[in-house]
C-alpha cells in the first residue's frame, strides 16, 4: 500500500507533462503556420514563463507543507 501514492504521483506528473508538451507544440505549430517567427518566439517565451511559474509554485507549496508539518510536530523524515 505504500507504493500507491508514488505511482499515482508519477502518473499524474507524466500526464500533465505530456499534456503541456502537446499544448505548447500545438500553439507553436499554429503560430508558425499563421504568423511567422515573431509569434513563435512569443509562444515559446510565454510557455517558458508559465513553466517557470509552475515550478516556483510547486517548490513554494512543498516548503509551505514541510514548514506547516514541522510546526504541527509531524515527523517528516524518510
Amino acid at each position: 500500500m505504500e507504493w500507491v501514492p508514488t505511482v499515482f504521483i508519477v502518473f499524474k506528473a507524466s500526464v500533465l507533462c505530456i499534456g503541456m508538451f502537446y499544448a505548447i507544440k500545438w500553439h507553436y505549430d499554429r503560430a508558425k503556420k499563421e504568423k511567422g517567427a515573431g509569434k513563435q518566439r512569443a509562444v515559446l517565451r510565454t510557455s517558458a514563463i508559465v513553466a517557470l511559474v509552475f515550478v516556483l509554485l510547486v517548490v513554494g507549496l512543498v516548503v509551505l507543507t514541510f514548514s506547516l508539518g514541522t510546526k504541527l510536530g509531524l515527523d517528516l523524515t524518510f
